[in-house]
C-alpha cells in the first residue's frame, strides 16, 4: 500500500490538489462559519440543506438534488471504469430550535454549537471538491458528494438509510465527521432506543388508594433494568435517559414513560440486551397490577415504541479501505491510529457490508454537543488532504492507479 500511494502522490495533479487544499484553508474556515450559523435542529435541517445544495451546485457537481428525506447531493463523474463512492457530512446538529449558533472567535479559537460537529465536515467536503476541480484529476470511479440529515439524536440515521435504499449502485462510503486528521473509524456501535410508557386508571392519592400507579410500575422497571448485567467485550451498555409522568403530588399517576438507550459493538449482544429489557418492562406492569390485585385489562398497561435502530457492524483491521486511509495519513506526514467503534452515519453501510470509513475534517475541537463547543483551525487543512488521498485510492485515478474499492451491489430477495 505504501508503494501504491507513493505512485499516487508523485503525480503532478495530485500534488496540485493537495497544495490547493492548503491554500484554500482560510476560505474553508470562512465557509465553515457561514454554514454553522445556519440553524439545523433535529428534523428541521431544510434551511441548511437548501443552502448546502446551492454550494454543491456552485462547486460544479452534476445532477445536484434534494431527495424526499432531505439529503442533498451531486456527482463528480469518473471514466465509468471504477466503483461508486459516496462521501458525505451530516447537516443536522443536536441543538434544539432557537439555539444561538452565532460563531464567536477568541484568541484564534472558534466557539459555537455545531462548529465542529459537523460544520467542519461540511466545509471540508466542499474544499475537497474544489481541489478536484483545480487539479483536473480524472478518477475512474464516480464520487457522489453530499450532506445527510438525521445523524444526531433521534434522527435514527434516516438520511443514510434513505440514501442507500435508493442508491444500490454505491460501492463504498466515507463520512466526514469529527476533526481528527489521524484517527480512522471503521467499526460501528449499534443502538436501539425505546420509549416505554405505562398507562392506567389513575386517581386521588387518598380516595383511590389501592389503584395501580404508572409511576410505580415505571419505578419497578427502572430498578430491575439497573440490575441487568452486560458483557464487557464486545462493549454493551444501557441507560434510562429520561423519565416523565404524573400530574400532581396528590394523584396516583395515570401515565409515565421513560426513554431507554441500549448500545453494543455486536448486533447479537444488542438484540439479547433488548430482549431482557423489554421483558422487564412488560413484567413491571404485571407486578404493579398484582400488587394491588388488579386485572390486567383494568390496570396498568405497558406500551413499547421503537424510536431508533442503528445497526452495529465491523470490518477487518486490514480491510483495503482502512489501509487506504492509513497510507493516506502517512502520506501527509501524520501518524495514523485506528479508533474504537462509534455511532455514526457509517453504521448503516457497514452493517450492509459496504466498505465504509469515518474521517475527521481536520483541526482540533472539544465540548461537542454542548453550547460551548469549540474548534481550533490550526493546520485544519490536513483533514481534507487526508480524505482527498483516501478517495483517490478507493476510486482510482485514470492513467495512474487502479481502484482499491471493490464493486459492491446490494441484493434483495
Amino acid at each position: 500500500m505504501k508503494k501504491y500511494y507513493e505512485q499516487i502522490t508523485a503525480n503532478v495533479q495530485v500534488k496540485q490538489g493537495l497544495d490547493f487544499i492548503k491554500a484554500d484553508h482560510e476560505q474553508t474556515v470562512s465557509e465553515q462559519i457561514d454554514i454553522t450559523e445556519i440553524p439545523a435542529p433535529p428534523f428541521k435541517e431544510q434551511l441548511r440543506a437548501e443552502d448546502y445544495k446551492k454550494r454543491l451546485e456552485e462547486v460544479g457537481l452534476k445532477d445536484v438534488q434534494m431527495d424526499e428525506e432531505g439529503n442533498v447531493f451531486g456527482i463528480r463523474q469518473g471514466t465509468g471504469e471504477g466503483p461508486v463512492l459516496f462521501v458525505s457530512a451530516h447537516l443536522d446538529t443536536v441543538f434544539p430550535e432557537g439555539t444561538d449558533t452565532k460563531v464567536i472567535e477568541k484568541d484564534g479559537i472558534l466557539y459555537a454549537p455545531g462548529i465542529s460537529d459537523d460544520g467542519r465536515g461540511l466545509a471540508a467536503l466542499l474544499s475537497i471538491v474544489r481541489a478536484f476541480n483545480e487539479s483536473g484529476i480524472q478518477t475512474k470511479g464516480d464520487i457522489i458528494f453530499g450532506g445527510t440529515v438525521g445523524e444526531e439524536g433521534l434522527g435514527d440515521l434516516r438520511g443514510v438509510k434513505a440514501f442507500f435504499k435508493e442508491h444500490p449502485e454505491v460501492d463504498g462510503y466515507i463520512s466526514l465527521d469529527g476533526t481528527s486528521a489521524t484517527g480512522i473509524t471503521y467499526k460501528a456501535t449499534g443502538s436501539h432506543r425505546y420509549k416505554i410508557s405505562y398507562k392506567g386508571p389513575g386517581g386521588h392519592s387518598f380516595g383511590a388508594f389501592g389503584t395501580p400507579s404508572a409511576i410505580h410500575a415505571l419505578g419497578r422497571a427502572i430498578s430491575d433494568i439497573s440490575n441487568v448485567k452486560t458483557v464487557k467485550n464486545p462493549k454493551t451498555t444501557f441507560t434510562v435517559g429520561t423519565v416523565e409522568g404524573g400530574t400532581s403530588v396528590n394523584a396516583i399517576a395515570a401515565e409515565a414513560n421513560m426513554l431507554v438507550d441500549m448500545r453494543s459493538n455486536d448486533e447479537n449482544e444488542l438484540v439479547e440486551l433488548e430482549n431482557k429489557i423489554l421483558r422487564i418492562a412488560k413484567n413491571a406492569a404485571k407486578a404493579e397490577n398484582k400488587r394491588w390485585k388488579y386485572k390486567e385489562e383494568k390496570g396498568i398497561k405497558a406500551e413499547i415504541e421503537l424510536l431508533g435502530d442503528r445497526p452495529a457492524g465491523t470490518q477487518p483491521d486490514d480491510a483495503l479501505n482502512v489501509q487506504a486511509a492509513w497510507a493516506s495519513t502517512q502520506a501527509i506526514n501524520l501518524s495514523p491510529a485506528l479508533n474504537e467503534a462509534s455511532s455514526t452515519d457509517a453504521n448503516l453501510p457497514i452493517s450492509l457490508g459496504i466498505p465504509s470509513l469515518v474521517l475527521g475534517g481536520g483541526g482540533k475541537s472539544g465540548l461537542a454537543h454542548s453550547p460551548d463547543e469549540w474548534f481550533d483551525p490550526t493546520d485544519a487543512y490536513q483533514g481534507p488532504q487526508r480524505a482527498f488521498l483516501t478517495m483517490l485510492g478507493l476510486v482510482g485515478v485514470d492513467g495512474i492507479s487502479e481502484p482499491l474499492l471493490p464493486e459492491y451491489k446490494i441484493t434483495t430477495n
